[in-house]
């Protein structure tokens, strides 16, 4: 089955490293031109000077600057594909989370989801165009890890946040959906699994004996964002190796 996004724009956000740059380099592969968002420069320019040439624009931005991020988008119209990467884990035990810790999370993981996602789809519904959504949550948002609450809340607040824009935004061509990997070998995602024994528990619980890789996660991504899944719209899909089937 050949996925193929010829004559699409696609931003993806947190696209300098990690899941983010995977996915962009995925995209670029099947036909796409990317808009990979990030905030280290250098990182954004070796993924552009990996790329064909003119398949990739770079914006290097703080997520959270709400106005900012507004100017900068619009400035980028139009989109056809959306990716919502950009994302913070802290982990702390709930007698020591930190005020800081929470409105970093919340800043990133929630409000500058939100805001990006409006103005991205504010374009599509301006054009009448059709278009696809991917937010990438957590499996911390569907079973309960210690050491995860904040970070957890937050993602749990992207399956919502993407449930209820596959109602709103469906009957105007746009699919939005969300996938939830388990720990992925990604300088985020092993900061709260670096521990060797708590790695190993995590693996233990998953069946396939493993963490996932980038990979991973960008394969089903692609196929969310394709015309091959023309009729999944808000769908919250584990990407874990089967620790939630336990």
């Amino acid at each position: 089955m050949e996925i193929r996004f010829d004559g699409k724009r696609a931003l993806v956000t947190g696209a300098s490293k990690g899941i983010g740059r995977e996915i962009a380099v995925q995209l670029v592969k099947c036909g796409a031109t990317v808009i990979a968002m990030g905030r280290t420069q250098s990182e954004l320019d070796s993924l552009k000077a990996q790329s064909p040439e003119g398949r990739v624009e770079t914006i290097c931005l703080d997520l959270t600057d709400w106005s900012a991020v507004e100017a900068t988008i619009n400035a980028h119209q139009p989109y056809d594909l959306l990716v919502n990467n950009a994302g913070l884990g802290i982990c702390e035990p709930m007698s020591e989370i930190k005020q800081e810790s929470v409105d970093s999370m919340v800043g990133i993981n929630v409000k500058a989801l939100i805001n990006v996602t409006r103005l991205v789809t504010s374009d599509m519904a301006r054009r009448g165009a059709s278009g696809a959504i991917v937010n990438i949550s957590s499996q911390a948002s569907l079973a309960g890890l210690d050491d995860h609450a904040v970070y957890a809340a937050t993602k749990g607040a992207i399956d919502s946040f993407t449930r209820t824009l596959a109602v709103e935004l469906g009957p105007k061509g746009i699919r939005t959906n969300c996938v939830n990997p388990t720990v992925i070998t990604t300088a985020m995602s092993l900061v709260g699994w670096s521990d060797p024994a708590r790695a190993k528990w995590m693996t233990d619980q998953i069946p396939i004996g493993r963490f996932g890789d980038a990979i991973d996660v960008a394969n089903p991504v692609l196929f969310l964002l394709s015309d091959k899944a023309a009729m999944i719209n808000g769908a919250i899909i584990p990407i874990d190796g089967g620790f939630l089937a336990r």
